[in-house]
């Protein structure tokens, strides 16, 4: 129709009756309380899926008819009331005792947590995948447990794409900017109550930044955006989008995020005791945090310490070409001004982001490592993994022993239940089963759940998924151009009638090390599997692949053309746009989860935790956090081959084992069903699944291991380093500094000839002499390990004897001594080094040097 379309939208005034729905628009509490978000449907169920589960959209466009009915309608009236004195309570109601609260104090303590993307919920798109969802889990944890903490993110007109699938299986991305007023965000304000804006250098120009913040319950979560009219055109779209823009974008944006983010947080007057850095996108703030120090008469490395006291930095990248690195020609021409500031030459500087293979180049992840003393991977595979991939922080120590610990992740249990589940756990166990979400005695009641109940709720939430697949497949390919006969039989399994089906779930980013076809190996196999009419399976695939990635593309492309094959159709489904709203229906809706990811290089991955709490099994590789998670009796597990086999080989290995599984115990036991038309051993392995995943792999059992292994012990850390005019730090840069430039000349000789064995009533002596220079026997300690050799060779230490400074040697070197009497009888062996010591290090060997005997 021709002519100019004018935009009108026609807004109601909310009843006094219902004033509260503002309030509960604007805090992202409705992200994990269902009851919130159930006002909103039941107001107008078609209007709340239009505006894609958006509060606040939805209150500007909500008929002012429905909400007068409601607002006279005693029984949404009840329920509205119940909702709000729910919300009351959750924001007045503070120091929880069940909480042990001794560790982090309000009004001492500040946590504050920078990361690139936030995943609270689908109407707020600032997030692309895992590390955003985790990230938005941990602010909600965070909340629930009111620790003091406050976040930090940068605010995206773009987030990730919107993802269409055509009628050949190519990927189409769309991208939908989002408008502010749409948002549960507000602008930041200074004391004044002028808009908060601070600016940041960037070569020779300053960009300026506002500030806005969003409520996440109790915490607040501050986000940075340079769209305003102080800046440049070019600089306005700095922040424009979420991992867009290539290297020149990405490393504005981190300027944004890591030095604006400190300097919005001291503009709101905030003064954080401990500083997380979550992944190495926000690692720039120890730069400004540095110079903020220098600027007040400290000298770098003095700062440097200072800083990285009371920093924890966790890495989710288990592959080297994963992180973040610049030219460096880039870093000289964007970071000059603040080097200049830290009054250090430039090639210091650059030294900071120094990594193998990246001569050239500035690597975030080494920046990170070196301005923290508190480091993690996000399971204990990764950990494992990333202390071998970053061990050249320490090129002393063995991976083993440096600093690089893990926390595995964790998931949001309230965000991610069913609602469902969430109703029955409130009728059965009580609405104070969400204080006990970390104790693995209390989930044990799961057994007590009827196992005919059980498998009725299970079989209701796969009725949901299957209403909703129909929906989303129907509008696709009807979309493509396919007749109603064909859209009918690629659903036909999905009708209310078909429910018997056994439905398998894959729903991930698709990358190819995730593997996302390795269960079409065998197609002629996999055919039999899935046709037997006694035994029918589907399987759901749903992802996105990075616009960039070709190859991620074309395993799209694989499983469309899988999906089409006759002896395929309607048993393999392949859904576009996976976000997380279809997320929350597939993991509480399918019957297992299938992950197939190449060890060890899934980080942790969190999909499948969100199913397993739902009931639903894994079938995994263990890998990640189901390397830690599984049991013989809650899911199945795929035996992973490492790199030193060849691709081919693990390929074909791993996909055998996963159609031997599917064909010999997981299918039959699904369908193993008694006279009462459920599967008892089924229904066992999903109570384990639930009662094994609940406790241990919940958010906030992952911020509890923060608070306490990473947080705590960096808040003294800090202060330790920070007292008497920040004496600590000094002291501790100019003893590092002794050391760097002494170690290279320290030896270490055993001078007692070594015994082969001792009887039980005896003492072993050892004498040791170290070659020290210029250093004293107090900056080192020598150290007896003591342990045990496999029958690989093998060590594996079981106690640790520091030798006592005895004396010195005729040509002086210092004398260590020790009378070693084993707890232990039989035969053991023991190793001898020399390390450096000093009281304020946080950790033993983060100078990374030792030598051994």
């Amino acid at each position: 129709m021709p002519g100019t379309r004018f935009p009108l939208e026609v807004q109601p005034r909310i009843p006094p009756e219902l004033q509260g729905l503002e309030q509960l628009a604007n805090n992202l509490i409705y992200s994990w309380e269902r009851g919130v978000r159930a006002l909103f449907f039941r107001l107008d169920c078609e209007l709340w899926e239009q505006c894609g589960h958006n509060p606040k959209v939805f209150l500007r466009r909500v008929g002012q008819d429905r909400l007068e009915k409601a607002a006279s309608d005693p029984v949404f009236l009840q329920d509205f009331r119940g909702v709000m004195s729910a919300y009351d309570s959750y924001l007045e109601f503070r120091n929880r005792p069940d909480r042990d609260r001794s560790l982090l104090k309000e009004g001492r303590d500040l946590v504050s947590y920078a990361c690139a993307e936030y995943g609270l919920h689908e109407s707020f798109p600032i997030y692309s995948g895992g590390l955003g969802i985790l990230a938005g889990d941990y602010c909600k944890a965070m909340s629930d447990m009111d620790v003091p903490f406050v976040a930090v993110g940068i605010l995206y007109r773009l987030g990730y794409f919107n993802q269409t699938i055509d009628a050949e299986g190519n990927q189409v991305a769309s991208y939908m900017p989002s408008r502010f007023e749409d948002l549960p965000i507000a602008c930041a304000t200074c004391k004044e109550g002028n808009p908060l804006i601070v600016s940041v250098r960037m070569a020779e120009r300053d960009v300026w930044l506002r500030v806005w913040v969003a409520q996440v319950g109790h915490i607040k979560l501050y986000l940075l955006d340079s769209d305003i009219e102080q800046n440049s055109k070019e600089d306005r779209a700095i922040t424009y989008q979420l991992y867009g823009g290539g290297e020149v974008n990405r490393i504005q944006q981190e300027i944004v995020l890591g030095i604006g983010g400190v300097r919005a947080q001291r503009a709101l007057g905030l003064a954080p005791t401990v500083w997380h850095i979550n992944e190495g996108h926000p690692a720039f703030q120890i730069i400004e945090r540095c110079r903020e120090l220098v600027a007040r008469g400290l000298d770098f490395a003095s700062a440097l310490e200072a800083v990285a006291a009371n920093t924890v930095f966790t890495t989710h990248t288990p592959v080297a070409a994963g992180h973040d690195l610049f030219e460096h020609s880039m870093v000289r021409h964007y970071l000059a001004s603040y080097v200049a500031e830290l009054k250090i030459p430039m090639e210091e500087f650059l030294a900071l982001g120094a990594s193998p293979g990246g001569e050239h180049r500035f690597n975030m992840t080494a920046l990170a490592l070196r301005g923290s003393r508190f480091h993690n991977g996000v399971s204990a595979i990764h950990g494992g993994v990333a202390s071998h991939m970053e061990g050249y922080i320490w090129p002393q120590i063995e991976p083993a022993e440096n600093p690089i610990r893990h926390v595995t992740n964790g998931i949001h249990v309230p965000t991610f239940l069913a609602r469902e589940w969430l109703i029955y756990f409130n009728q059965e166990f009580g609405g104070s089963w969400r204080n006990e979400l970390s104790n693995v005695d209390y989930w044990q009641q799961i057994d007590a759940i009827p196992d005919h109940v059980f498998w009725s709720q299970r079989e209701y939430l796969k009725s949901k998924l299957a209403e909703a697949l129909v929906e989303r497949i129907t509008r696709q390919q009807a979309r493509n151009g396919f007749s109603k006969a064909q859209i009918a039989r690629m659903t036909r399994h999905l009708e209310r009638g078909e429910r018997g089906v056994m439905m398998i779930g894959f729903a991930r980013r698709f990358a190819t090390y995730k593997r996302a076809t390795l269960v079409f190996s065998d197609e002629a196999r996999l055919a039999r599997l899935v046709s037997n009419p006694e035994r029918p399976v589907v399987f759901v695939f749903a992802g996105k692949a990075h616009p960039n990635d070709q190859p991620g593309q074309a395993l799209i492309r694989a499983i469309h053309h899988y999906s089409r094959k006759p002896e395929f159709e309607g048993k393999i489904l392949l859904v576009e746009n996976y976000d997380v709203a279809l997320a929350r229906k597939l993991v509480a809706g399918v019957d297992v989860w299938l992950n197939t990811p190449q060890y060890p290089q899934e980080a942790s991955g969190t999909s499948g935790q969100k199913a397993a709490i739902n009931g639903v099994l894994n079938l995994s590789v263990l890998d990640g956090w189901w390397a830690e998670g599984h049991r013989d009796d809650n899911g199945w597990g795929i035996t992973p081959h490492g790199p030193q086999y060849s691709q081919e080989f693990r390929d074909r290995e791993e996909a055998g084992e996963l159609l031997d599984l599917l064909e010999r115990q997981v299918v039959p036991l699904y369908f193993e069903r008694n006279s009462h038309g459920y599967s008892r051993g089924w229904v066992e392995r999903a109570k384990a699944a639930m009662k094994t995943t609940i406790p241990r792999f919940n958010a906030e059992r992952m911020a509890a291991d923060y608070v306490r292994e990473h947080y705590l012990p960096a808040s003294r850390q800090g202060e330790r380093v920070a007292a008497d005019g920040w004496t600590g730090a000094q002291t501790l840069a100019a003893w590092k500094k002794k050391i760097r430039a002494v170690w290279p000349a320290v030896r270490i000789e055993r001078l007692d000839v070594p015994r082969t064995d001792i009887l039980s009533d005896e003492v072993l002596p050892i004498q040791v002499a170290v070659e020290l220079g210029s250093l004293t026997p107090g900056d080192v300690v020598v150290d007896c390990v003591l342990g045990v050799e496999s029958p690989d060779a093998e060590f594996s230490a079981r106690s640790h004897h520091a030798l006592p400074h005895c004396g010195s040697t005729a040509d002086g070197r210092a004398l260590f001594c020790i009378e070693l009497k084993p707890a232990a009888p039989g035969l053991q062996s023991y190793m001898l080094r020399v390390y450096p010591h000093h009281e304020l290090l946080a950790h033993p060997f983060e100078m990374g040097r030792m030598l051994w005997v």
